[in-house]
Order: structure tokens, then sequence, then C-alpha cells
């Protein structure tokens, strides 16, 4: 089996509907992960964007999928060498380093007043030499100009336009979405969001990227990153392995939820679940990347 092969197996295991009728989303992103683990396993410093805000949330709060994953994620990125910065807006911010803390890092944390200029924090990334930009789970905006949540809200009150970052080059972007109105899902064809998902017509996001990554749940496909890379990087392997740990990925949840804190973002409460689904089966899957990796 080629990389190529292996990497699709993996893909597989991440185009799963878990409510969202997003097949047709993943069909037509397929090849994704491929093509962003390639260009991820080039890169000399990451810009990581995320937290999706949940304004009727027990307490309002940013979302567990998301800067979960995204921890995750970079836990791994740090442990092979490449080093990263991770961007969000204020309301996001608690979640956000609350994440990085339980993993253990020390990434620099970009955080975004609502009503301020993105031109710094362009500048900050460009004289950093950020050459890869990478959304997970980033609400984005939709044809009218702003950013709406599943249900069709406006949450601009809560949500700055970090697509502007992500858009600001030079850098290969990256991006992934479970639901059609995250940044990225402008890649997808023309009125596909808005056919197959529910108020897709409102909230489909505009924003493309170079890469796009659909799945199930969006924490899977930070995963999947990790499972991809270390298949593209023997070399890699047995570090990305102790990233891609479910002890580490329950004790970086627990510690967002409860000192961030988070939310899920479909049941709203401050619970150990993402997308409503307990960890469980969270850990099921992150078990079949591992199997498909060692």
């Amino acid at each position: 089996m080629t990389a190529q092969d292996r990497i699709a197996a993996i893909e597989a295991l991440i185009h799963v509907d878990v409510g969202r009728n997003i097949s047709a989303l993943c069909a037509a992103a397929r090849g994704g992960l491929f093509g962003a683990a390639s260009a991820l396993a080039s890169a000399r410093h990451v810009g990581l964007i995320t937290g999706f805000y949940v304004p009727l949330g027990t307490p309002p709060a940013a979302e567990t999928d998301g800067p979960v994953g995204a921890a995750l994620l970079l836990h791994g990125l740090n442990a092979v060498g490449i080093p990263s910065r991770l961007a969000t807006d204020r309301p996001c911010a608690p979640a956000c380093a609350a994440a990085l803390a339980a993993a253990g890092l020390d990434t620099p944390l970009d955080i975004v007043e609502l009503d301020a200029p993105l031109a710094p924090l362009i500048e900050t990334w460009r004289t950093a030499g950020i050459s890869h930009a990478l959304s997970i789970e980033r609400c984005g905006l939709a044809a009218d100009g702003r950013p709406h949540n599943l249900t069709g809200l406006d949450i601009s009150h809560y949500t700055a336009p970090l697509d502007h970052l992500f858009l600001a080059g030079p850098w290969t972007t990256l991006a992934v979405g479970d639901g059609g109105n995250e940044m990225g899902m402008g890649a997808l064809p023309p009125g596909l969001v808005a056919a197959d998902i529910q108020n897709g017509d409102q909230i489909a996001c505009i924003t493309p990227a170079q890469h796009l990554i659909v799945a199930g749940v969006s924490n899977w496909g930070a995963w999947a990153l990790l499972a991809a890379l270390a298949v593209l990087r023997p070399d890699w392997r047995d570090t990305l392995l102790h990233s891609l740990d479910p002890a580490l990925d329950e004790h970086i949840l627990t510690a967002t939820v409860i000192q961030g804190p988070a939310v899920d973002g479909i049941s709203r409460q401050q619970t150990l679940t993402v997308d409503n689904h307990p960890i469980a089966m969270h850990h099921a899957k992150l078990a079949q990347f591992r199997a498909l990796i060692e």
C-alpha cells in the first residue's frame, strides 16, 4: 500500500457523517488530507487559527471542537521541530489558552479584540515567517459578510473576521471544517453547501483554502493530519504517535472545558463531550488512526 493509499484510508475514517448531511462535502473534498499533509510536511512555521464561540452556551464560551484538536496537533508539530503560533479572538481566548497550557506548550497566543484592526497581527505573522496558515473549526464569513452558526444565527458580535488574516499571505492555506460554515469551505464547488446543509444558503463560508479537509468532527481532522504526517515522514512516526494519545487528549479536553471554560457546540453545555459525542466515541476513532500508522 502506497503512502497515498494509507492516507486515503485515514481520510475515510474522518469522512463520517455524524448528523450534518456532509457526505457530498466529503466527496468534493476527497484527497484534501493528502494535499494538506504534503504541504504541512514542508512547513517552516505554522500559524493556526481556531475558536468557535457559542453565545447561547451555558456558560457562553468557545466550543470544545477546535481548540482541543488544535492543541494536540501543535503538540505533535512542536515535537518534530515545527514552530507555531495560534490566533483567536478575545471571546475564544480563554479556551485556547487552557488547551495550550494543558498540552504543555509555550506557543505564542495572538489574541484579537473584536473591534481591532488585523493589520498589526498580519505584520506579526509575516515577520515571524509563517509559511503555512491552518484554520481548524473557525466560523468564517458568509456571502453577506457575516459569520453564522449552524442555526443561521449571526455571531459577528462575538467573532473577529480572522478570515482576513488567513488570506493575507504569503503563506499556504489549509483548513479543517465539519459543517460548511467554517473558514476554508469556500474551496468547495459553489452552491454545494446551500444544496446539502440546513440553512446552507445563509451560513456557507466563502473564504477558500488551498487545501481543505472536511471531517465529521473537526478535531478528527487535526488528528488525521498528525496521522498522515506520520505516514509521509516515517522519521516522525514514533514522535507523532506520542501526540496521538487518548490520555493527552482527555487531559486537554478536561482542562479546556473546566478552566477555559468551553462548551459542547451542539448541546451548548459545559461537558466533557465534543459535538454531543462522549470521549469514548472519539477515542475509538483515535485508536483507528493509530492502528493505520502502527
